[in-house]
């Protein structure tokens, strides 16, 4: 049987999420004692025990609003009187420490050229699992593009059906041109992706924007999309760039402003 703790280097290692229970303080006759774990999956399966029954119900349900509200918590019970809605009758008390295990967000870097190579530096840097995509074999490869932990060598048309995107998952367009925008961004705009951000100027936006619409996609999909992407920095290097581009994920991320802190 695999071991919590393995199970907790896996999950470091794939860049997943879990919530991690484990029994800080037992005092009397309970079902498991201090240092007892449970490891939940955001699937519903765990591995390990807190005790069982219904102690173990009552966790696991907290962990999963734990998850969801990415905040840890303390629980504590009695395990005296039934009747009175502890959950056994054993005698003890027990405190449980529920810690959501957030998985590492990822960022879809789609175009592999100066930009995408810049902004995948800087990404994997900040702890993002990186993944990146190019149309052009050449231009996603771990040669040219070091930092990157995956790479999809697909039009951008297919990648939804290669990779998951979830609400942790930021994508950009660091592409070579508007047609590669229009023809692959309709596979994307419908993904539950926490960010889609285009890279070029407002007036490359609004004839992308034209050309999308005279595909069929509706004008309300337009305002998810950042485009010009970024913080304004008047960035002129890919480096520069990629600073102005992930310093307004990671603003987002953390709901601020992006005020000066003088400010």
């Amino acid at each position: 049987m695999i071991t919590i703790f393995r199970a907790l280097a896996e999950l470091e290692e794939k860049g997943e999420g879990g919530i991690l229970c484990t029994i800080v303080s037992s005092q009397g006759s309970t079902p498991r004692h201090t240092g007892s774990k449970l490891l939940l999956y955001p699937d519903g399966h765990f591995i390990g025990t807190v005790g069982g029954g219904e102690i173990e119900s009552r966790v696991i349900q907290e962990a999963i609003q734990a998850f969801q509200d990415e905040k840890p918590r303390v629980l504590s019970y009695k395990m005296v009187n039934p009747q009175e809605g502890d959950p056994g009758i054993c005698g003890g008390t027990v405190e449980v420490y529920i810690e959501p295990i957030l998985p590492r967000p990822s960022l879809l870097i789609i175009g592999g050229g100066h930009v995408g190579k810049a902004v995948a530096h800087l990404a994997h840097w900040l702890g993002f699992r990186v993944i990146v995509s190019d149309d052009r074999p050449e231009f996603c490869t771990p040669e040219q593009i070091p930092d990157a932990d995956n790479f999809l060598p697909i039009p951008m048309i297919d990648i939804p059906q290669q990779m998951e995107i979830t609400p942790n998952t930021y994508i950009i367009l660091t592409t070579r041109g508007m047609a590669i925008d229009v023809k692959g961004m309709p596979a994307i705009m419908n993904t539950p992706a926490a960010y889609i951000g285009v890279i070029g100027s407002k007036r490359r936006w609004l004839a992308t924007q034209k050309e999308l619409l005279n595909l069929g996609i509706a004008e309300a999909s337009f305002n998810r999309i950042h485009s010009p992407m970024g913080l304004e920095l008047n960035a002129e290097t890919p480096e520069e760039i990629a600073v102005s581009i992930m310093a307004e994920i990671v603003m987002l991320m953390h709901g601020s402003s992006g005020k000066s802190m003088k400010a």
